[in-house]
């Protein structure tokens, strides 16, 4: 005789074997994700917070170098900073250094010159939108016609 091929309709219920992922696992997966996320997303945004920083920096040394440069021809500083070949004062940035409107939410620096004399000149660049709200310990940062370098936090340059 032959025996019959066990089915699962034949096996008591408490025998089945259901292959899956249960609530609860799928719940303690969800909880270790987001216990990740907690401490990825400010680090990640603090990254981003910085590099808007560093296109701002770049851009003052890049005025910084077009006064000295205008002060060589001219022996004394603009306090305009269409004379330096920029399309409009204040210049305002993107977060890629590139020139943006002031009114567009992309734009993160606006940058002006103030304290200008013949022999001397800060160059400021003041956060806008979503910088502004979010760079709360650097704020404002300024570069002299000396090279000094200034913000309101501390390391703000780096």
């Amino acid at each position: 005789m032959q025996k019959k091929k066990e089915t699962s309709q034949s096996l008591p219920s408490r025998q089945l074997k259901i292959a899956g992922v249960t609530i609860l696992e799928l719940l303690v997966v969800v909880a270790i994700i987001a216990i990740i996320a907690s401490f990825a997303y400010p680090s990640y945004m603090g990254h981003v917070v910085r590099t808007k920083r560093t296109a701002a920096t770049a851009t003052l040394l890049e005025i910084a170098n077009r006064q000295q440069q205008f002060f060589m021809d001219r022996k004394s500083y603009t306090s305009d900073l269409t004379d330096l070949g920029y399309g409009s004062d204040p210049f305002v940035i993107s977060d890629d250094g590139t020139t943006a409107l002031a009114k567009d939410l992309e734009s993160v620096y606006s940058i002006t010159l103030s304290d200008v004399a013949a022999t001397t000149y800060t160059i400021t660049a003041t956060p806008l939108h979503g910088q502004l709200s979010q760079d709360i310990v650097c704020g404002s940062l300024t570069l002299d016609q000396a090279g000094v370098r200034g913000s309101d936090g501390v390391d703000c340059w780096r």
